[in-house]
């Protein structure tokens, strides 16, 4: 038996049937943690969803800020961005389960040595503290008025955490920084707009894992989203989008052994994006 991380898949449906593949994944014995973005941008999010579904007992996945997108359009709570590839999932018979399942999903899971989120953790959150929050959030995904917290949860601010946060500024916060922070400072000030490469980083700001004293420093976190970070192996931060979608390579990492596997992208996945 083994444990397979992923990172962001983005919809290349064929790609991760190829990593799977190389991997020899024995959905009866092996087990697949998702960091998030399963969908969207790619040619086949509905494929990569009901691959996902079908096999949802051997996985583990964390949502990333694609796939609350995906679920914010579904519900016609926002509008779909111009190089969304949602709408076959939306138009799908099966659309109602498969879009039910993904906002049942945590924004971060825990196990034995390992934490996964989808983009990372606050410098001052301890994995403590993060259990707590995610809890938060899958609390109000699973509760009748779901589609408030989908209507709200856009925007930049609160850029910083206060443990006094209520409502949906804290819900904002928590969500921000589990799905879509790179860069903040040693205050953990998020900063939203940067996705470059480590070397043009802004000053005043670093990665998130790079503060001194991260609170979360002694426990390996997997995480993907920074696609410009690269592969990241580091003692205790697994980064592991390598932009299939833009492409890079789909990479796995296996939890046993920190084996690195790797296959290249796969030009059906990309969509032509209009002249």
């Amino acid at each position: 038996m083994a444990t397979y991380a992923i990172g962001d898949i983005q919809g290349c449906f064929h790609a991760f049937m190829a990593l799977l593949a190389r991997l020899q994944f024995d959905a009866k014995r092996d087990k697949l943690w998702l960091v998030g973005d399963l969908i969207n941008r790619g040619s086949g999010s509905l494929e990569v969803l009901r691959w996902c579904y079908q096999h949802q007992q051997s996985l583990k996945i964390v949502l990333g800020n694609h796939d609350l997108h995906a679920l914010a359009v579904v519900h016609d709570l926002k509008p779909a961005h111009k190089y969304d590839t949602l709408q076959t999932s939306i138009d799908a018979h099966d659309s109602d389960a498969l879009f039910t399942w993904l906002r049942l999903q945590p924004l971060m899971h825990a196990e034995n040595d390992y934490v996964m989120v989808h983009a990372g953790l606050l410098p001052q959150w301890t994995v403590e503290d993060a259990h707590s929050y995610t809890r938060e959030i899958e609390t109000v995904l699973q509760a009748d008025n779901y589609r408030d917290f989908l209507a709200n949860m856009y925007g930049n601010f609160p850029n910083q955490w206060q443990d006094d946060l209520t409502g949906l500024d804290r819900l904002r916060a928590i969500t921000n920084a589990m799905t879509r922070m790179r860069i903040c400072t040693a205050q953990g000030e998020m900063e939203f707009v940067f996705k470059g490469e480590l070397q043009d980083v802004p000053q005043g700001y670093m990665p998130w894992f790079d503060v001194p004293n991260r609170q979360s420093q002694e426990v390996h976190i997997i995480c993907g989203h920074w696609s410009a970070l690269g592969l990241q192996q580091r003692a205790n931060i697994f980064a592991l989008d390598t932009g299939c979608l833009w492409g890079g390579q789909l990479t796995a990492m296996c939890l046993e052994t920190k084996a690195i596997t790797q296959v290249n992208h796969d030009v059906r996945d990309v969509v032509i994006k209009p002249v």
